[in-house]
Order: structure tokens, then C-alpha cells, then sequence
């Protein structure tokens, strides 16, 4: 056993008050850059979009904060914790698809072009008005289920690494007070405030995470990683084709799509694409983030076995698995859906595996330094997908409706409306959070959630785009089949006896929404119009 045997013999959680200072401090900076935010907003573009002034620098930093959220360092060390190294296909998947996104500019660069500030605005002018509306429903419904574990997981990762009881009120508290934070600096800034604390916390982040992985393969060892991996795992903890840690084939496939998902039609990052200074900033952006879009995922899954390997193999560590009968002492390296550290302490998720790492693994005072870039993490995501879901109900689903009536939304009222849905989500998030227990990965539960927009998304806006005898009818046709995703959920599978894996529903909803655009748009073809090049555009 390398240096980890001699030094970190007992799991003892030691968050000082040193560590909290650093926290505290770094969380009060950044809703000060949210109320400085607050001062330099003017008008509707300004708040959602950032009056399109991003240049490709920052439009990365900010991209790629918003995208490499706490979340995502959760849920993907929660998949090296229970697949290994096989894990890391994810990342690899991901940054390689996003790359030929921005080689390409495959639908980003004409949403660009077409000057839209969500994707519903571009169904509009495409498919019509009733096109827009139904997809900025599905969009918002698929987009606030996916957060949905967001504030709970952010909060467990604090239990975590500062040892607390996950017991009780704790969890609901600490979401709360996290959950305040970022309302109040995202109400007040917008995509201004967005930007701002997501460059800032891009370079927090970015420290973080090299520190991380630096002390963590120094104190564990690189060659002893690999052998308690083979030894526990075997060979599907290295092969991701292999089913038996939870992938295979299909799995792999879904991580393709996934990957194009994130990078070209998630509205969180297509947003950035939208408030770029041009077309070629937008292309530029994907080629160059495509290395952050893999590291994003490669370095938690890291982390995630870094946390099985000390959690199987340090000294005076006992994981007791959740049975009928309560928690048991578990065989050496069995890895249950729970663990306990010490006989009769409290149970603990395997999500929390990777915080109580680094609560064992940081001195003091660097601790404090990861853990403010972790909640830097938080709240980048948070922001961004708190702004987006809230604009596109204002935008796409209440002002084309009053439209329709002949009383249109002002910029003002858009912006006033826009944060009154910011806090109502946020409620939403909360409550989801502290009620619903999902019964699968994190990491499947946000791909299946967000299927039940993008499975619609991505066929409607590549037929759109790319296929001239594309029709309103296949689009409405395609949107609605993209919501069946919805039966991936574990509540849903329960409800109609279904016992299907996220990857096979994702896969068959991706096929059932291309087929419907294609049948709809060939059996109920509109009547002709002028390209999308010809039309107005702001």
C-alpha cells in the first residue's frame, strides 16, 4: 500500500473552520458579481443572451463552467465508484463527438445564423407557432425534471466532505441555503451574472480539479489503482463493451447520442452558441471545448475510482451493505447501494464516496479551496439552467400564446416574468429534491429526463434544417414521440411493469421521433414557403 496506508488510516472527516472561511468568502464573491451584474443589464437581449458579445475565449470558460457543473462531477464519479476504468468511455465518446460539432457546425452554426435566442424560436419561424409552444413545453418539462436532483445531489455532496449527519433536517437546510444563493444572483444578473461567475469559477474549478487528481494518484498510487480495479472488476472494469458493469454495446451507443445532445442541442450550451459574436466564434468554441467537454468527464470518473479503491482497500474502513435486515457487513470490495464507515454511524449513498475522499485526502485549507470550487461548480450549472428553463417558458410558451391574443409581452414584462419562473423552478427543484428518490444512476437519470426534449429536439431541428420537405406536422409528430422517453423513468417503468434499461427507451424513443418526422412531414408536406435563408431575422 502506498503512502494512503500510513497517512490515512481512519475515515475522519475534518472540515475546520479554516476550510469554511474559504467557502464562505468565495460564495459571498460571487453573488456580489451577481448583484454587479445587476447594474450593466439592458434589455431582453442583454438578460438571455449577453447582447451577443461572447468571443471564443470566453465563450468557452463560460461554456464549459456552466457544463462541467457539480453535478456532473457527481453523478460521474458515482460511475467510476460502480464501473471503473471502463467508465471513462463516457468522456471519451463526448469529446470526440463535440469536436466534430465544431469541425462541422452541424445545427448550431445555422441556429446562429438564423440570429434565434432559443431553439422554439427557430421552430417558429420553420414549422409555425403551435410547433414553438409545444416544443418550448416539452423543452422546459424535460429540462426542469433533469435538474431536478441537482440541489439534492450538490447537497449531499456537502454532507459529505464536511462529515455532517445525512440524516434528518441537515440535507434539506444545506439545499436551501444553496439553493438562495444562486436564485439571488441569477434573478437579479441574468446571462450578464451568468457569464461573470462562470468565468470565475472556471478558473477556481479548473485548480480544483488538478489538485485532485495530483494528490489523489499521488496518495493511492497509479499501478495500485489499476490492480484493485482488475482484482474487484475484472475485465469489465476496463472494457465498456462488456454488460457486467452496467454497459455494453447499446450503452455505448447511447453515450454517442448523449454526446451529440450535450454539445448541440442542450439548450445550457447551445445558448452560449446563440449569444457568440458570429458563426465562426460558435465553431471555433466546439472545436476547442471539445478537449473540456472530455475532461469534464474523464477526470470524475477518475475520482470515482480513486473512491472505490480507498474505500475497499484503506485500512479501518468497513462498508456494511443495506439489507432486509439493516446494514451488514459487506464482502471486501462488495459495493451496495449504501455504505456505512463504522458499525451503527449513519449510512451513507455511494454518491457521497467521492466527498468523503477528498475529506480524508486534503490537507487544510486545500480542502476549502476543492470545496469552493465544487459549490463553484454548483452554481454554474444551476444559474445556467435555471435562466434557460425560465426563458423559454416566457419566451416560448406565454408570450407566442399572448401573441396569438393580440397582447404580446414587452421586454420588461419578459424579464419581470422570466425571473418570477427563475424562483418558482428553483421552489420546484427544491421540493423535488428533498420528496423523490430515484431508483437508478444519477448520471441515467438525467440522459432519460432529458430525452423527453431532445429525442424530439434533435430530429426536428436536423430535419428542419437539413431537409427542405421537412413539415410542421412531422414536427409535431416528432416532438410528441420524443416525450414516450419519459416511460425510462423508474416510477413510470414501475407503473406500467416495464423493466427496460435507460439506454434501450432512450434509443427506441430516438427512432420512434425520427420516424414520425419523416412520415409526417411525407404524408402531411406544408405548403411551400420561402427557405429560411429568405426570412427576416433580427
Amino acid at each position: 500500500m502506498p503512502l494512503l496506508a500510513a497517512t490515512l488510516a481512519l475515515i475522519t472527516p475534518a472540515f475546520s473552520s479554516v476550510d469554511a472561511v474559504i467557502v464562505i468568502v468565495y460564495l459571498l464573491g460571487s453573488v456580489a458579481l451577481g448583484l454587479l451584474a445587476n447594474r450593466v443589464v439592458s434589455g431582453i437581449g442583454g438578460y438571455l443572451v449577453a447582447g451577443r458579445t461572447l468571443g471564443t475565449a470566453l465563450a468557452i470558460a463560460t461554456m464549459t463552467g456552466s457544463e462541467l457543473g457539480l453535478i456532473t462531477v457527481m453523478y460521474q464519479a458515482q460511475k467510476g465508484f460502480t464501473g471503473g476504468f471502463a467508465a471513462l468511455h463516457i468522456g471519451v465518446i463526448a469529446g470526440l463527438v463535440t469536436l466534430v460539432v465544431g469541425l462541422t457546425g452541424f445545427i448550431v452554426a445555422p441556429l446562429r445564423e438564423a440570429g434565434v435566442m432559443t431553439i422554439p424560436e427557430y421552430y417558429e419561424r420553420r414549422f409555425g407557432r403551435r410547433t414553438r409552444i409545444l416544443g418550448g413545453v416539452l423543452l422546459a418539462l424535460g429540462g426542469i425534471l433533469n435538474m431536478g436532483l441537482f440541489l439534492r445531489v450538490g447537497s449531499q455532496f456537502v454532507v459529505g466532505v464536511t462529515g455532517l449527519d445525512p440524516h434528518g433536517a441537515t440535507l434539506p437546510l444545506i439545499m436551501l441555503g444553496l439553493l438562495t444563493l444562486v436564485l439571488i444572483y441569477t434573478v437579479l444578473g441574468g446571462m450578464v451574472s451568468v457569464v461573470l461567475t462562470d468565468y470565475a469559477q472556471f478558473v477556481v474549478l479548473s485548480i480544483g480539479l488538478v489538485l485532485m487528481v495530483v494528490l489523489s494518484a499521488r496518495a493511492l498510487g497509479a499501478d495500485h489503482l489499476v490492480a484493485v480495479v482488475a482484482e474487484r472488476r475484472g475485465l469489465a472494469g476496463f472494457d465498456p463493451r462488456i454488460a457486467d458493469a452496467g454497459f455494453g454495446p447499446g450503452y455505448i451507443a447511447w453515450m454517442a447520442v448523449l454526446g451529440l445532445v450535450s454539445a448541440a442541442i442542450w439548450p445550457t450550451a447551445v445558448t452560449r452558441a446563440l449569444a457568440s459574436k458570429s458563426v465562426a466564434v460558435v465553431k471555433r468554441q466546439y472545436a476547442l471545448a471539445s478537449l473540456s467537454f472530455m475532461i469534464r468527464f474523464l477526470i470524475p470518473c477518475f475520482m470515482g475510482v480513486c473512491a472505490f479503491v480507498f474505500l475497499t482497500e484503506a485500512p479501518g474502513v468497513v462498508l456494511y451493505a443495506q439489507g432486509p435486515g439493516g446494514p451488514a457487513p459487506a464482502e471486501p470490495g462488495a459495493l451496495a447501494t449504501h455504505f456505512a464507515l463504522t458499525p451503527g454511524g449513519p449510512l451513507r449513498e455511494n454518491l457521497e464516496a467521492f466527498p468523503i475522499l477528498l475529506a480524508n485526502l486534503l490537507p487544510v485549507g486545500l480542502l476549502g479551496v476543492v470545496t469552493a470550487a465544487m459549490l463553484a461548480a454548483f452554481m454554474s450549472t444551476h444559474d445556467s439552467y435555471l435562466l434557460c428553463w425560465a426563458s423559454v417558458l416566457t419566451r416560448d410558451v406565454v408570450d407566442p400564446l399572448l401573441r396569438a391574443r393580440g397582447r404580446p409581452l414587452d421586454e420588461r414584462a419578459q424579464i419581470k416574468l422570466t425571473r418570477v419562473f427563475i424562483v418558482l423552478i428553483g421552489l420546484w427543484v427544491l421540493l423535488w429534491g428533498v420528496f423523490y428518490s430515484p431508483s437508478q444512476d444519477v448520471w441515467d437519470y438525467i440522459g432519460i429526463t432529458g430525452a423527453v426534449y431532445f429525442t424530439g429536439a434533435i430530429a426536428v431541428l436536423s430535419a428542419g434544417l437539413y431537409w427542405r420537405r421537412a413539415s410542421s406536422t412531422g414536427a409535431v409528430l416528432a416532438l410528441l414521440a420524443g416525450f414516450s422517453a419519459v416511460a425510462g423513468l423508474g416510477p413510470v417503468q414501475r407503473l406500467l411493469g416495464l423493466n427496460a434499461p435507460s439506454w434501450l427507451i432512450g434509443l427506441g424513443t430516438l427512432a420512434l421521433a425520427f420516424a414520425a418526422m419523416i412520415l409526417g412531414s411525407l404524408l402531411a408536406p406544408d405548403r411551400p414557403r420561402a427557405p429560411l435563408d429568405a426570412e427576416a431575422r433580427p
